[in-house]
């Protein structure tokens, strides 16, 4: 079984099953162990002096760990593989808790604000029916990069130790590496290392949105647009969603009780929209997962054959 016909089938695992309860209302999940992982060495490692240092020991640390955990489960078959693999993928998650916002909304601005609090890390307390959609659509476009696009390009390079490094260096960012006066220095290594891990699959997913959204001609504009946000990486699923669907993203929010005046992206597009826009997203965003898997199905026959 080639490594691209294993990630198929783990993609397609993943979609059809997504996160069953059952399971993980019994066992801890693999995002958890990594999360515990990462919170014991940041216990542990981040003092005075030299925080960066052993913020970049820790990383190291854990870099490893993943790495040596991936060789040992790749030794017990291409089925363990596809199982594990389709969970450390996040599509049908993803979708479902995307898809949870549009019903909210369609319910109340509260259901809805309610919703969109459960998948981003902004204030959404005060949110207009506006801003929640907006902020839906957005973690939509960028977690479809992080959690599915990035994940599978690292099985492809390197297999279950690949998946597993990626996976436990982006754990490590979204806990330690936001500029927080208690992370700025210790949580730097993992910051920069998740930033490098995704800056392929970053524009492969704008690419593949792009494309499923019929916008590939607008690629310039998506590439002007991707350098507005402020992160090297996100702005780019965002940018080719904003231009699939005519819309404004990004734009002004509040973090922690204070308004941040950040770039819109496609400035020009329309500004009001509601829960049949996030309906939309999520069909762009499943052609462009049915892409992706039309390719990597591809790939792997090929090699197979050949």
């Amino acid at each position: 079984m080639t490594t691209a016909l294993t990630l198929a089938l783990a993609m397609m695992l993943d979609a059809v099953a997504g996160e069953p309860k059952w399971l993980w209302s019994r066992l801890p999940h693999p995002a958890v162990l990594m999360g515990r992982a990462v919170g014991a060495l940041d216990t542990r490692l981040n003092t005075e002096p030299g925080a960066r240092t052993k913020g970049l020991a820790a990383i190291v640390l854990l870099v490893i760990g993943a790495g040596m955990i991936g060789l040992a489960l790749a030794q017990l078959g291409w089925v363990i593989e596809v199982i594990i693999a389709a969970i450390l993928l996040a599509h049908r998650s993803l979708i479902d808790h995307v898809a949870a916002v549009a019903q909210g909304l369609r319910q109340s601005t509260g259901e809805g604000r309610r919703a969109v609090a459960m998948i981003v890390g902004r204030d959404v307390s005060t949110a207009t029916p506006d801003q929640v959609a907006r902020a839906g659509i957005e973690s939509l476009s960028e977690n479809f990069s992080d959690g599915v696009i990035a994940p599978a390009f690292w099985f492809l390079i390197g297999g279950l130790p690949g998946i597993l490094i990626y996976k436990v260096v982006n754990t490590a960012d979204s806990m330690i590496g936001y500029l927080t006066p208690r992370h700025a220095e210790f949580g730097w290594a993992a910051a920069r290392l998740d930033d490098l891990l995704n800056w392929v699959p970053a524009r492969l997913t704008g690419g593949l949105i792009a494309l499923a959204g019929g916008v590939t001609a607008q690629w310039p504009a998506i590439r002007t647009d991707a350098a507005l946000h402020r992160s090297p990486n996100a702005g780019w699923p965002e940018a080719a969603m904003a231009r699939a669907m005519h819309i404004a993203l990004a734009g002004p929010r509040s973090y922690h009780g204070q308004m941040e005046e950040l770039a819109w992206v496609n400035p020009d597009g329309r500004q009001v929209i509601g829960p049949a826009d996030i309906d939309a997203a999520v069909r762009i965003v499943w052609k462009s997962w049915g892409l992706a898997l039309t390719a990597i199905l591809f790939v792997g026959v090929l090699i197979w054959i050949f």
